[in-house]
């Protein structure tokens, strides 16, 4: 059958034809919708799993116990895996193992553009490509027939735009391989020296194996062209770019598996055009490629290293005309994101900025709590550096500086590699002040639940971890809750923390505001009477609260009535009165 499919959606139909038994994940967009699709098969068990790294190698031990396996993450998910990546790479596989991995080029949802692909070649790992949706079902069937083959796991590489855009694809039946029984083999599992040793040669041999298999697969083609003037080697997004800019013009080769990649047929490709160039997002990583077999080619003198391209610069860097739509009359205002109205992390912020704190920030919806108005966070890193940073910030500070600095984090991102910094923390007491967000939910990937909310990914009742019983296992004493939409409790509960000279930790807990379950009292009534137009309420940036002819109007399609406006309103102008 026929259908359209987003490129993760294809994934995880190719991981149920092929007969993945075990998937486990950590959400992170692009990748998200992978394994949310892969939980709506019945066959196929799913999770999401406290972090990248124990997800990795919850899905090796599942690959070890004879069940085709797969796990994803975002780029940046990859980092956190890499300890076990590299040592899978040395002990291979039973069952076919799938990594997933999607890049953010562009930086729509991440804090850097980093490039997987070097994590394939670091590791020596074979990496598959695909360009649509149709590739992302046949790739992810064809990757457990490589893994299997040839003993080892396969990176997928996804992308924003492949991800998250539609293709038609034909799906088919569920095969389900014979189950491998799992063997005894210290020699292949057990990665210490004396192994180790004897594993290494096998990798190079198999990646030799493997760029032989890269010369004859039909997933590395060469496309014929009118105009042999110029060749381009691509994958991924950039083919699609190509292809539409540039149609059948200029010889295409589209390599379907960036590594290992085939030596004797880029060679071959090269030989046939007048001149070779490289379309590529991010790094020069094919064009290194070829300029290591020795052929002059043309890249990075065209195409940037940052950011997304489009068919436009393909367009532009090699001939066409460039489409330019007809200029707007009116230019549109920058609309940056914002927490939602209601957010339980707005009030928060607002406090810490009023009290001019030093605040280490985390990875996830509150990062937003550093953009104007609010302005309340210093540094955002990577996941559960907030904690880890406060230790070492406070430690080489004074006392002083100790009562002025605070960490946030979020309750996903504390379970993912927060509650290792506040073990640190503990163990060697420092005078640290931790905030965990507790909002209940793992919000900016799209609510996804998490080991705190009680539930699974499938959404079944399951154990709930206790935020405060587990601050206080791990030695911290002093652990406290606070609801956020009460500002002065926020404040005199930071305050009293900050005056402590001990570890201590705040849970501001309150259901993310677009939770279904989440009820709200409704919007609040403002009154123009009243109004002194000193804009108060708009130091908190909530989104249902504008200025109209100087005076304070709330957007009751907007509005959820968390009182935290009328917290700050001096003349009455906003109350319940009325509005509920």
């Amino acid at each position: 059958m026929k259908t359209l499919m987003l490129g993760n959606e294809a994934v995880a139909r190719g991981l149920y034809e092929a007969g993945c038994s075990f998937v486990s994940s950590y959400p992170g967009t692009p990748s998200t919708e992978i394994t949310e699709c892969a939980a709506k098969y019945e066959e196929v068990y799913a999770e999401w799993a406290p972090n990248e790294k124990v997800a990795l190698e919850a899905a090796l031990g599942a690959s070890l116990r004879g069940k085709r396996s797969f796990c994803a993450m975002k780029h940046v998910g990859l980092n956190v895996a890499a300890d076990p990546l590299f040592t899978i790479s040395y002990t291979g596989v039973n069952a076919g193992l799938i990594i997933g991995v999607a890049d953010d080029a562009g930086m729509h949802s991440s804090q850097n553009e980093q490039d997987s692909r070097h994590y394939a070649r670091a590791a020596k790992i074979p990496m598959l490509e695909p360009s649509d949706s149709a590739e992302a079902l046949a790739f992810a069937k064809l990757a457990y027939e490589l893994s299997e083959e040839y003993d080892t796991a396969v990176l997928m590489k996804m992308c924003t735009r492949v991800s998250h855009s539609q293709s038609v694809v034909e799906t088919g039946e569920r095969v389900l391989p014979e189950q491998k029984n799992y063997e005894k083999n210290p020699a292949k599992y057990i990665m210490m020296p004396a192994y180790a040793k004897k594993k290494h040669p096998l990798v190079e041999e198999r990646t030799k194996a493997l760029t032989a298999w890269a010369e004859k697969t039909e997933i590395n083609r060469v496309e014929q062209g009118l105009d042999h003037s110029t060749g381009i080697i691509t994958s991924s997004t950039c083919y699609q770019y190509v292809k539409e800019a540039l149609g059948d013009t200029y010889p295409v080769l589209k390599l379907g598996m960036i590594w290992p990649m085939p030596e004797t047929k880029i060679k071959d490709f090269a030989a046939s055009v007048d001149r070779l160039v490289v379309v590529e997002e991010l790094d020069s990583f094919i064009e290194t490629h070829c300029r290591n077999l020795g052929l002059t080619v043309v890249g990075k003198e065209l195409f940037t290293e940052i950011g997304e391209l489009s068919q436009n610069v393909v367009k532009e860097k090699l001939g066409g005309s460039v489409q330019t739509g007809a200029p707007l009359e009116e230019e549109i205002p920058a609309r940056p994101p914002v927490m939602c109205a209601g957010c339980p992390h707005r009030s928060l912020f607002y406090v810490l900025k009023k009290l001019k704190l030093t605040v280490l920030g985390d990875i996830g919806c509150y990062t937003l709590g550093a953009v104007a108005p609010l302005n309340a966070i210093d540094t955002t890193v990577c996941m559960g550096a907030s904690v880890s940073g406060l230790h070492g910030f406070v430690k080489a500070g004074d006392e002083e500086s100790a009562g002025r600095t605070v960490a946030v984090i979020g309750d996903s991102t504390f379970i993912h590699s927060g509650v290792t910094g506040l073990i640190n923390i503990a163990y060697n007491e420092s005078n640290s002040t931790v905030i965990i967000l507790d909002n209940s939910i793992t919000g900016m990937t799209g609510h996804q639940q998490n080991p705190t909310t009680g539930y699974n990914l499938k959404g079944d009742p399951c154990t709930k971890i206790d935020l405060e019983s587990l601050c206080h296992a791990v030695g911290i004493k002093r652990v406290r809750v606070v609801d956020p939409y009460d500002m002065d409790a926020c404040q005199s509960a930071i305050q009293e923390e900050l005056a402590v000279k001990e570890p201590s930790v705040i849970i501001s807990r309150r259901p993310c505001a677009l939770l279904k379950y989440v009820k709200h009292p409704g919007p609040i009534c403002s009154d123009p009477e009243k109004c002194k137009g000193c804009k108060a309420c708009m130091n908190i940036g909530c989104p249902a609260i504008s200025m109209v002819d100087g005076k304070a109007v709330i957007d009751e399609t907007l509005c959820v009535g968390c009182g935290v406006c009328e917290q700050l309103c001096k003349f009455g102008a906003l109350g319940t009165e009325g509005g509920r």
